[in-house]
């Protein structure tokens, strides 16, 4: 027993099982409910489980020839003969990219992520994995990780810290090469700051995170990194250059000389900044040249369509924390300073991360088509004298990670008629043209298995949900199971518009008690601890679900993560997205139901402006925006309303066949796998990074940097 207990602890070491349902499901078989309570993490169920149930489970469910076979896949992943990467970026093979984030969201027993930007930065590391590209993840370890919704009694938004324990995780300590600690130091008006560099290994990728907790830190520092996007902006600053500059001199101190540096969103602005000031210190570089070879070998990608969104530091706050670099740059104050202003000679001006990242990165991107025009209208006024179509920011769309979101069920169906190694070619239009073969029988009712299961999942949350709260437990049960089911889940915030629907209560009533054709609706999401505005449209709508026409049909499932958007992503019939246009940069939620079989409905934003064809999904209005914000509010409700009553609903219902299929909704399901696909993957997000961005910066072709 000891034996198959090292095995099976060897195989937890590498977050690679993280998309591999095969393994997952070795220690899920050990015990369910133990699997569940600890937030589907191996290592902790190894750690609970008792001996004895674990010799008896071992023995039933034939644990050691599975977790064989799980040791000689790993091992062969981890030394392929060759990989896309390979044959593509071997240039960096010996120099990575350094993908620097704020946050990463790749399993949700690891909570140093809160939302979009870390579940991307997840699926952006596993992609790199599977494609074999040269690429290390540098971010925080938030000891204290985000927070957990939890609703009171007044169905208010609470936030609630749970803590973990880093030994649960195959979290490393990194050592220099005399087997000692590896830590780093950063300089804070008046003191030092110290963070222990720890690695994590995601398949083939390194993670590197810092970790504040060392004995040198006071206690004021130690909280420094102990909760993603805690405290004030004097933490925030703290935090970035914690992760920017502590980052790179981490990598510095493994060892790693990266080709070019990645920043997801500007919070790692800072890491430009540090790598300059290496240079000149460590080369001899005049400053400005300095800065140029950096901008040369930098890439920068927004995020964020909203002005509002971008932080933005006191130039007196932001200046104490500069000067150290700015000493180590040679260079003025204010002229480090002046990078990060819009108008670099307004020496009063905030100062922003997101202006340092586009002045000193040679190429920035948005996340989708639209979010890219946005983003050159946005940032037209950097560059002086050059037409907003000519703004050195393009885009890469984003794309999620097929492995980690995609149900077992889907994985066969396409085994079986896209060929067994289908997940090898996802970026070729050929790969998923077979679909159209496929029986409509056989995924609708895969289809309909996944939907059972989600609907079981979502009633349970809710019950224990109610039952907390002292609220009447809901019979019949809710949610009909044969009733078209339609999916909200995002981050609460007013331009995502999550009550639109309930604009017109009687008419949003006819819609889902409809006699012959109700609607189910599940919503899901969380607002910001600090965002009182989106707390409250958390409460409204939990408010509005218990009117008594509602209860039955419209449910809210606390604590929106990485396994309630798994279940909810496999199981929806369809993924609704309403927010107001251009404000979505991308929204990867949708690709993921979508590669699961469900429908997307969704207003004209973010990916959907360039992935819908009219026979793939749906389309809420034209595309074209009122002047008046209201009143476009009131055009997309109708035309919502619209939607859902004339085409969502009737293509659900109508035209089945002797055995219950709707065939023209399994034809569009088929049309959506089909066109979307080989698109929205991460496997293809990464390989325009590679062959758009991160080759021409790996050689360093430089250009003349926006004026200041």
């Amino acid at each position: 027993m000891e034996k198959l207990v090292s095995k099976m602890h060897n195989l937890t070491q590498n977050l690679w099982w993280t998309w591999k349902p095969e393994v997952r499901t070795i220690f899920r078989d050990l015990d369910l409910d133990l699997y569940h309570k600890v937030h589907q993490n191996p290592m902790s169920v190894l750690k609970q489980i008792s001996t004895e149930q674990l010799e008896q489970r071992a023995a039933d469910v034939d644990v050691p020839a599975r977790v064989d076979r799980a040791l000689r896949q790993l091992r062969e992943y981890l030394t392929p003969v060759t990989t896309w990467g390979l044959t593509h970026a071997g240039a960096m093979r010996s120099r990575p990219i350094a993908y620097f984030c704020m946050e990463f969201g790749v399993h949700e027993s690891l909570p140093i992520y809160s939302g979009g930007l870390g579940i991307l930065a997840g699926d952006h590391l596993k992609s790199a994995s599977d494609l074999g590209i040269p690429l290390v993840g540098v971010g925080l370890l938030y000891h204290e990780g985000y927070t957990n919704q939890v609703l009171d009694t007044n169905l208010w938004q609470q936030d609630v810290v749970e803590p973990y324990d880093i030994a649960d995780l195959p979290i490393k300590q990194t050592m220099d090469r005399h087997g000692e600690p590896i830590h780093v130091t950063v300089e804070m008006p008046g003191r030092l700051v110290h963070a222990a560099v720890l690695e994590v290994q995601v398949g083939r990728i390194r993670l590197i995170l810092l970790d504040t907790r060392v004995k040198e830190n006071s206690a004021k520092d130690v909280a420094l990194a102990a909760r993603l996007y805690g405290g004030d902006q004097r933490m925030r600053i703290e935090q970035e250059l914690l992760l920017g500059v502590g980052g790179a001199r981490a990598l510095r101190a493994l060892g790693i000389s990266a080709s070019v540096f990645h920043l997801n969103e500007g919070h790692s602005a800072f890491a430009l900044l540090e790598r300059a000031r290496y240079r000149i210190q460590a080369d001899g570089l005049d400053p400005h040249q300095a800065l140029l070879e950096v901008a040369a070998a930098s890439v920068f990608t927004t995020h964020t369509p909203v002005d509002a969104g971008h932080d933005r530091f006191p130039a007196d706050l932001i200046s104490d924390y500069l000067r150290p670099l700015a000493e180590g740059l040679k260079l003025p104050l204010d002229e480090v300073l002046g990078l990060g202003r819009v108008n670099p000679h307004d020496f009063g001006s905030s100062f922003l991360p997101t202006v340092l990242a586009l002045r000193l990165t040679r190429r920035a991107n948005g996340v989708s088509a639209l979010h890219g025009v946005v983003s050159r209208k946005m940032w037209n006024h950097l560059y002086p004298g050059v037409r907003e179509e000519a703004v050195p920011i393009g885009h890469v769309t984003n794309g999620v990670h097929l492995p980690t979101w995609l149900a077992t069920e889907m994985n066969h169906l396409y085994e079986s008629h896209l060929g067994v190694g289908y997940q090898s070619a996802l970026t070729r239009p050929g790969t998923w043209a077979k679909i159209v073969d496929v029986s409509s029988a056989e995924i609708w009712e895969t289809k309909q298995v996944l939907k059972a299961r989600t609907i079981r999942f979502i009633r349970k949350r809710n019950a224990a949900m109610r039952e907390r709260l002292g609220l009447p437990e809901i019979e019949p049960a809710p949610l009909d199971p044969e009733a078209l089911t339609i999916g909200f889940a995002r981050r609460f915030v007013p331009y995502k518009r999550p009550d639109l629907l309930f604009s017109d209560l009687d008419r949003l009533d006819r819609l889902v008690n409809h006699p012959t054709r109700p609607v189910n609706l599940v919503f899901s999401g969380r607002a910001h601890p600090a965002d009182s505005t989106g707390k409250a449209l958390i409460q409204k709508v939990n408010h509005l679900l218990e009117d008594p026409r509602f209860r039955h049909r419209i449910l809210f499932i606390e604590n929106y993560n990485i396994h309630v958007g798994r279940m909810l992503y496999q199981g929806i019939d369809a993924w609704l997205n309403n927010p107001q246009r251009p404000l979505e940069a991308c929204g990867t939620s949708g690709m993921k139901v979508v590669l699961n079989g469900g429908l997307h409905i969704s207003i004209r934003d973010g990916w959907w402006a360039e992935a819908y064809d009219g026979e793939n999904g749906f389309a809420i209005g034209t595309g074209e925006i009122h002047a008046d914000q209201a009143i476009q509010d009131q055009r997309d409700a109708e035309d919502l309303f619209r939607l859902l009553e004339d085409e969502v609903v009737p293509l659900y219902y109508d035209n089945r066949n002797s055995t219950g299929i709707p065939r023209c909704w399994v034809e569009r399901m088929k049309n959506s796998i089909r066109t979307l696909g080989w698109r929205f993957n991460a496997d293809r997000m990464l390989q325009d990074y590679v062959q758009h961005l991160y080759l021409p910066a790996a050689v360093g072709s430089s250009c003349q940097m926006p004026p200041p």
